[in-house]
C-alpha cells in the first residue's frame, strides 16, 4: 500500500474584521457629510458567464469595505440623524425554492442579527420603502459611475419635484461618494493589513511551489496550475487578478495571460501572480530561470533589476511619494542598461530624453488592498504628488523588457524580467509582506535545486 501524499502546511488564517470596525466606518463617512444627506451604495450583481450559469460572485469593493456582507444585489443606504437607525440594507428575499439550488440567503433579519445593520428590507419591499427614506433629503451622495445607483438619483429627484406640492425639501442634487470614501480605504486598519499580510503569505507560498515545480518540459498553464492549486488550498477564493506566466519572450508583453506555451529550457519565466483572501489582494511577481540556474546575461539583467528594487523599497517610509520611488527606479534601470551597453550616453540625458521607456514602460507602483490597483489618488493635487502615510499599503514592482530588435545583443533578446513585493507603510519606516518568496538570485537558485 502507497503512503499517503504529504499535504501542504496550512497556514493560520487571522481574524475576520469585526462589526464594530464595519459599523465605525460607515459612522466615520457620514460624519463627514454635511446635514440632511444620505448615501446610496449597491452592491454586484451575478453576471451570466454562458446561458443559465454565472461567473464567481465578488462583491463591490466599496460596498464590501462598508458592510461586509457577500450576497448579491443588495443596497446600502446611510442616513446621518435617522432615528429609526442610520443604515439600512435591501436585501435578496428569502426564498426556499431558490435557497435549495443557491444556498442560504441572510434576509432581513441575518443582515441585521449578522453585520450589525440598523434595519433591513428584503428586494421585494424596495420599490415601496426606498422612495420613503430618501424623501426629504436634500444631497444624495453615490458613485457616480455606477448605472444602478444613478438610476436611483434620477428616480429620487423626480419624486422629489412631485413632492415639492406637499411642500418637502428640494433634492438640491447629487454628488459623487467615492472621493470621500476612497480617502479612507486607501489607509488600512490594523485588521486590514493583517488579510494583506494572509494574502502576501499565502501568495508567496505558492511562488515558492511555482519555482520548485518548474522544469524543461512543462507548460506556462502547468505553473499557472500549481499557482492556483496553492490559493484555493490555503482558503482563499482563487487568484486576486489574472495569473500571468510568461516565459521567453513572452514574459515582454506586460499582460500576458494566455499561458498556453511551452516553458522556454534555457530561458526565463516570469510570474505576477496574487491570492484574494476576504477579498484582499495579494500581488507579487517573480522571474526564475526554467531549468533553475541564471546565464551570464540573464544575471547580469535581473541584478539590474533586483539592485533597482531593493533599493526603492528601501526608501519608503512616512513623507516619501512614489514620484520619489519611481524616479528612483528610472535612474538605476537606466544607469543599468547603460553599464550593459543596450543604452548609451549619460544616465540624466538618458533619461531626459526617455530612451529608457523602450526597456521599461510602467509606474513603479500602485495601492493594493479590495483591489489589486486599489482606490486612492495619487496626487493631492494636480501638482503635488501624495506623500506617504502609515497604514498606506503599495507595490514596488520595476522590470526591464529587452525587445528581440537587430540592434539588441543576442544574449539580451526576449528577456523580460519584472520583482514586485507587498509593502506596508508605518510609523517610522516600512515593512515588507511578501518576504516569504526569495529574490536574490543564490537563494532562487537554491530553492530549484530542492525539487
Amino acid at each position: 500500500m502507497l503512503p499517503d501524499p504529504e499535504l501542504p502546511t496550512l497556514l493560520p488564517r487571522p481574524p475576520a474584521i469585526s462589526v464594530a470596525e464595519y459599523r465605525q466606518r460607515r459612522d466615520a463617512l457620514m460624519a463627514q457629510l454635511p446635514d440632511n444627506a444620505v448615501v446610496v451604495i449597491p452592491g454586484a450583481g451575478l453576471m451570466t458567464r454562458s446561458r443559465d450559469s454565472e461567473f464567481a460572485f465578488r462583491q463591490n469593493s466599496d460596498f464590501y469595505y462598508l458592510t461586509g456582507i457577500c450576497e448579491p444585489d443588495a443596497l446600502l443606504v446611510l442616513l446621518p440623524g435617522r432615528v429609526e437607525g442610520e443604515s439600512v440594507v435591501f436585501c435578496q428575499d428569502r426564498d426556499p425554492t431558490m435557497e435549495a439550488w443557491t444556498g442560504r440567503r441572510l434576509g432581513a433579519a441575518g443582515v441585521v442579527a449578522e453585520y450589525g445593520i440598523d434595519q433591513a428590507f428584503e428586494n421585494a419591499d424596495r420599490d415601496e420603502r426606498l422612495p420613503e427614506l430618501l424623501a426629504g433629503r436634500e444631497l444624495l451622495y453615490l458613485p457616480l459611475d455606477n448605472g444602478e445607483a444613478v438610476a436611483i438619483a434620477e428616480d429620487a429627484l423626480a419624486a422629489a419635484q412631485a413632492g415639492l406640492r406637499r411642500g418637502r425639501p428640494p433634492l438640491k442634487g447629487w454628488l459623487d461618494i467615492s472621493p470621500l470614501l476612497h480617502a479612507m480605504r486607501l489607509i488600512k486598519s490594523d485588521a486590514e493589513i493583517a488579510l494583506l499580510s494572509h494574502a502576501a503569505l499565502i501568495s508567496a507560498h505558492a511562488h515558492r511551489r511555482a519555482m520548485q515545480v518548474a522544469r524543461p518540459g512543462l507548460s506556462e498553464f502547468q505553473l499557472q496550475a500549481e499557482l492556483e492549486h496553492e490559493f484555493v488550498w490555503q482558503g482563499a477564493s482563487g487568484p486576486a487578478y489574472s495569473t500571468i506566466v510568461g516565459s521567453g519572450a513572452n514574459a515582454c508583453v506586460l499582460h500576458y495571460i494566455e499561458n498556453s506555451a511551452p516553458l522556454c529550457e534555457d530561458g526565463l519565466v516570469l510570474i505576477d501572480a496574487g491570492a484574494e483572501f476576504e477579498l484582499y489582494a495579494g500581488d507579487i511577481t517573480r522571474t526564475f530561470p526554467v531549468a533553475g540556474r541564471f546565464d551570464d546575461a540573464q544575471r547580469a539583467l535581473y541584478q539590474v533589476v533586483l539592485d533597482a528594487q531593493e533599493r526603492a523599497v528601501s526608501a519608503i517610509q512616512p513623507g516619501v511619494t512614489l514620484v520619489d520611488i519611481h524616479q528612483g527606479v528610472v535612474h538605476d534601470l537606466t544607469a543599468g542598461l547603460i553599464k550593459l551597453g543596450l543604452l548609451e550616453g549619460e544616465v540624466q540625458a538618458r533619461i531626459d530624453d526617455e530612451s529608457y521607456r523602450r526597456f521599461y514602460l510602467h509606474s513603479t507602483s500602485h495601492w493594493l488592498g479590495l483591489d489589486v490597483h486599489d482606490v486612492g489618488t495619487y496626487k493631492l493635487n494636480e501638482q503635488t504628488p501624495r506623500p506617504l502615510v502609515a497604514g498606506m499599503v503599495l507595490t514596488v514592482e520595476p522590470g526591464l523588457y529587452i525587445p528581440s530588435d537587430d540592434d539588441i545583443p543576442d544574449a539580451y533578446q526576449g528577456i523580460g524580467i519584472r520583482i514586485e513585493d507587498n509593502v506596508v507603510v508605518t510609523n517610522d519606516g516600512h515593512a515588507v509582506l511578501t518576504a516569504d518568496v526569495p529574490k536574490q538570485i543564490v537563494e532562487i537558485e537554491a530553492l530549484m535545486a530542492k525539487k
